[in-house]
């Protein structure tokens, strides 16, 4: 059974075909980053509205634009995503034989270049802005101001309607292409890759080292340039590929980071925070100090245990939780500070008055 089931997890040496394994962290990958990123930069907008605030309000441009820049640079650096290339991958042209002993260094060919970079980039910005327009049109749908009859009103029920059933035949596609993937039925585990023209394969020996000296000899050979034009074309890529840079350095160091982030402020990770955290109010002290003249409390409820008298403005000590009438325990706590009762360390602040709904 073992044996049979071998190559759902592994491969043999020659074979460059990844694991299931491998393509599933990959696309896993990128998945965890943006609600990881979105939640630091909704701490930023909160802490600091005036600064920060545009930040969360454009969150879904300004990250796209980022990954656009960054799977640009590893597209055409390394043949593949930055994902994929964190795994070892790469991406080459389906249906070529020479692609085959294409080293990644040598990039994809425009056609696939460009496709791979719009289905990468421009696929999950629109699934997040369609989530965020169906999430606004249930919240509109429950406080209208539209009449029933109306056509609007008509036109995006049946558009809420239909949208499970369009989201379940879009992830349907995704299981079925990854399943006939596991079999050995189809060459790529996504059907994005296969609107690419492009599938994934490991990077070899040759690869690596290809990639290497591609980086020494770029930052080798940079020339100064001598016309305007060159110079603002020069800064301009410089510019670029910094960004570039800097986001896939700073991704793959705190990659680990992040997805703790993303697994700490998980909706199931909450849960089980606040399952643990909501515990019961604590009862009243047990231990009560008589020996050093505090004061017996009263049988019955509503007397004072200072003046032994029925409560008068009712005041509660935040510290320990017993009540008193204001003036007695104001008077006790400013020459004692401390709670008759129990002898906690109290202050003028931790009086609270008590009010009953009829007063």
């Amino acid at each position: 059974m073992a044996e049979h089931g071998a190559h759902l997890t592994a491969a043999s040496a020659s074979d460059d075909r990844p694991s299931v394994f491998e393509v599933v962290a990959q696309d896993s990958l990128m998945s965890a980053v943006r609600p990881a990123l979105q939640h630091v930069v909704k701490v930023l907008a909160e802490s600091n509205p005036g600064r920060c605030g545009f930040l969360w309000h454009w969150f879904d441009e300004i990250y796209t634009l980022l990954d656009l820049l960054l799977q640009q640079h590893f597209l055409s650096r390394c043949s593949a995503s930055f994902s994929e290339n964190f795994y070892g991958l790469k991406r080459i042209a389906v249906g070529d034989s020479k692609e085959l002993h294409q080293l990644a260094s040598a990039g994809l060919p425009k056609k696939q270049h460009w496709k791979s970079l719009l289905l990468l980039v421009l696929i999950p910005y629109l699934k997040t802005k369609l989530e965020k327009l169906v999430s606004s049109l249930r919240e509109e749908d429950e406080y209208s101001i539209h009449p029933p009859s109306s056509s609007w009103k008509r036109f995006y029920r049946a558009f809420l309607a239909a949208y499970p059933f369009v989201n379940m035949a879009w992830e349907g596609w995704f299981l079925s292409q990854q399943l006939c993937y596991i079999l050995g039925k189809a060459q790529h585990h996504s059907p994005l890759l296969g609107l690419a023209g492009v599938r994934l394969v490991r990077l070899t020996a040759e690869d690596i080292q290809a990639l290497e000296q591609k980086l020494a000899v770029a930052t080798a050979s940079q020339q100064p340039a001598h016309s305007i034009k060159e110079q603002v074309q020069s800064a301009v890529k410089k510019a670029l590929g910094g960004v570039a840079l800097s986001l896939s350095t700073s991704l793959s160091v705190g990659m680990f980071f992040l997805q703790f982030l993303d697994w700490w402020y998980s909706s199931e990770n909450q849960e089980t925070i606040k399952s643990l955290t909501a515990l019961p109010t604590p009862p009243p002290p047990v231990h009560l100090d008589y020996a050093t003249g505090s004061p017996l409390l009263p049988k019955l409820k509503t007397v004072c245990p200072l003046c032994r008298k029925i409560r008068a403005n009712d005041t509660v000590l935040s510290t320990s939780g017993f009540v008193f009438c204001y003036r007695c325990i104001y008077t006790y706590v400013k020459s004692h500070q401390r709670c008759p009762i129990t002898g906690y360390a109290t202050e003028l602040q931790h009086l609270v008055k008590l009010y009953a709904p009829e007063s």
